[in-house]
């Protein structure tokens, strides 16, 4: 009767597990669809991204070839400099979101988001910024200190992240 009541205990904690176990598999399925959308929705931004930014260059081109002959040169280098500006705006914007469509790939690769992944596209972020902003002279010397700082302390960050990974769970080995 022993031996009895020992399976039936056994069975007993080996359903609920077993459920758990559905239900965790049930919801890592879900977010692996998810995430398999959100890239797919990233894929479709990036490329009208690019589209855009052939757009606005052809357009840009376009713009400059009509309007520097009816123009002075002060005006024709101000919307040269406007243009530019815009133009590379939207090239670091682009590789922006490159960085961003790799994160969601990785995540969908290691079930988990990488430090130095992360802090690769806020390094990105932040000397798009940089660039910008220097570009456009708008940033005063607060301000390059600022985003030096973020910097420094991303790269701190990737370093760190890349010299000690996270241990794998006994789990997965």
């Amino acid at each position: 009767m022993t031996e009895e009541r020992k399976s039936t205990e056994a069975a007993q904690t080996t359903l609920p597990l077993s459920k758990g176990l559905r239900v965790i598999r049930v919801q890592g399925r879900i977010l692996d669809g998810m995430v398999m959308t959100l890239i797919f929705i990233m894929l479709a931004t990036l490329l009208g991204a690019i589209g855009g930014l052939v757009f606005d260059y052809m357009t840009a081109i376009k713009l400059l070839y009509e309007s520097v002959g009816h123009m002075s040169t002060i005006a024709a280098h101000d919307l040269i400099k406007e243009t530019g500006q815009h133009l590379v705006s939207d090239v670091l914007s682009v590789f922006i979101l490159i960085e961003l469509f790799r994160s969601f790939s990785d995540y969908l690769e290691f079930h988990r988001i990488r430090l130095h992944v992360l802090a690769e596209v806020g390094f990105v972020f932040v000397l798009r910024e940089v660039f910008v902003g220097l570009y456009a002279n708008q940033l005063n010397w607060r301000d390059l200190l600022a985003l030096g700082g973020l910097l420094a302390v991303l790269a701190a960050t990737r370093v760190l992240a890349t010299r000690f990974p996270p241990r794998p769970h006994s789990s997965h080995q």
